[in-house]
């Protein structure tokens, strides 16, 4: 699962990191999410309150190992707690301290308004995502929507339920960061560091591709 203003084609097969799972024997199944790719573009806000039904929806019955970046991890974190039974391992890159304690200013504002131009210039954080959602093939309106979709912080009793081995990946440079917290809240969780690497940096990091391949190829307990 990619990230916002992502999709799996950009985000995955691009970089050749599907090629490297697929020399490693595994079948890859690439999801948009909504709002991204070749998913459906809503652009109505409340059309994202549940990401994760679309992504629900495109899983196997049999239980996958799950990778996901930033967006793309929130959404199968929270499906994870929600439906254990349908995730044998998972790897959440480019989240960790947010998942767990929540920037308090609305940040999702903030860029859905950078993207419409109507953010300060002084606002560095929200114009930089507002240039991944002017890419080629995106729609800014729905990524604008996206940020502005009904959400609420996951508790800590949903981040219990999450039963499965967990390889939380993130860089040190990450404003997501840092992982401790959210490898502290899963049962079943082990963090990995990449040094010098940033949020938008953590998909094509060989650190990332060589710490997933050693995760869904070692023995389940």
């Amino acid at each position: 699962m990619h990230g916002w203003g992502g999709s799996f084609e950009s985000t995955w097969q691009r970089s050749g990191f599907t090629e490297l799972l697929a020399d490693a024997g595994r079948d890859v199944l690439g999801i948009d999410l909504l709002g991204h790719g070749t998913a459906p573009k809503p652009h109505d806000p409340d059309a994202y309150a549940d990401l994760g039904a679309h992504v629900l929806a495109s899983l196997p019955d049999q239980p996958v190992d799950a990778v996901g970046f930033s967006l793309g991890a929130m959404t199968l974190l929270r499906l994870a707690s929600e439906h254990p039974e349908r995730f044998r391992r998972l790897v959440l890159a480019g989240i960790g301290k947010n998942v767990v304690d929540p920037d308090p200013e609305d940040t999702g504002e903030r860029v859905a308004a950078a993207i419409e131009g109507n953010a300060p210039d002084s606002d560095t954080h929200a114009h930089v995502f507002a240039q991944y959602a002017h890419q080629p093939g995106n729609d800014p309106v729905a990524l604008a929507a996206i940020m502005r979709r009904p959400r609420r912080p996951m508790t800590a009793e949903e981040l219990a339920a999450v039963t499965c081995p967990v390889l939380v990946v993130i860089g040190d440079k990450d404003f997501a960061g840092p992982g401790e917290p959210l490898a502290d809240a899963l049962p079943n969780a082990t963090l990995k560091v990449l040094r010098n690497v940033d949020h938008f940096a953590t998909p094509e990091a060989f650190g990332l591709w060589d710490a997933v391949l050693d995760f869904i190829d070692a023995p389940l307990p």
